[in-house]
């Protein structure tokens, strides 16, 4: 079975002076999984993002990819070991288009950064690998527009895209869809969800009809602590996680969760 785990996060803990933002936390991410990490504002999802991604340092615990004790790596060589991540406010090249962006990290990924000045068409290993990704990603009809007028939704794409330009084993998504419009939310977690299944995502999102739709396993955590863990039909059903999302006067409209599913 732990052939299946490409991800292991065992024990983790991060505390911030006296404030314990993770407590002992351990989540195993299984080699194509589309897995979901959820829980209220505030429950540490995104400090248990940055301590996989080695951004934060853990106070406690241990990180292994794929056989590979990583806890005090550097974020850049968790990268180059295939472990790459979105952020909640996506981060482009303004200036160029997304056939340049696309075609610069292919080059770079490709050890050809030092030539990414170059005409697109210079090397056509690179060209063709950012065609079938603007392919992949519905950005055909903006390729070639500048990323600063691209409308919000397109821009997330765009993220992943360059993302999955990395050629990353485990993909760590947090809010893909935040900021996009609702009719544009479906579409970007249907391309996440198609990704190859050697890709395994970790995705944290507060919409819940797309987590619910999207997920084939979910870890909740609350104030910092693993709450619990199952398939979506478990995490459903659990009166534990109810009572977090509807419970103590809280609605589902303010906690982003769909009463019909929690």
């Amino acid at each position: 079975m732990s052939g299946d785990i490409v991800l292991s996060a065992t024990g983790l803990v991060k505390r911030f002076g006296g404030i314990t933002a993770t407590n002992d936390v351990t989540l195993n991410l299984r080699r194509g999984a589309r897995h979901a990490l959820i829980g209220p504002n505030g429950a540490g999802k995104t400090t248990l993002i940055n301590l996989l991604t080695g951004v934060l340092t853990p106070t406690a615990g241990s990180i292994v990819l794929e056989g590979e004790d990583i806890t005090r790596l550097a974020p850049y060589k968790r990268v180059s070991r295939g472990m790459v991540r979105t952020f909640q406010i996506n981060q482009l090249f303004d200036s160029m288009t997304p056939l340049e962006t696309l075609a610069l990290v292919v080059s770079q990924r490709r050890g050809l950064g030092a030539k990414w000045w170059q005409p697109l068409g210079a090397s056509a290993d690179v060209a063709e690998r950012a065609a079938r990704l603007i392919e992949q990603f519905h950005l055909g009809d903006v390729a070639n527009q500048q990323t600063q007028h691209l409308a919000y939704g397109k821009r997330r794409l765009l993220e992943i895209a360059i993302a999955l330009a990395c050629e990353p084993r485990v993909l760590l998504l947090d809010e893909p869809v935040a900021g996009v419009p609702a009719g544009e939310r479906e579409e970007l977690l249907q391309t996440v969800a198609a990704l190859p299944a050697e890709v395994s995502v970790l995705l944290i999102e507060h919409d819940m009809d797309l987590v619910f739709s999207f997920a084939d396993r979910m870890t909740v955590l609350v104030n910092g602590t693993l709450l619990t863990e199952g398939d979506p039909d478990e995490i459903a059903n659990d009166p534990r996680v109810k009572e977090v999302y509807l419970g103590h006067g809280a609605t589902a409209e303010e906690t982003g969760a769909g009463a019909e599913h929690v």
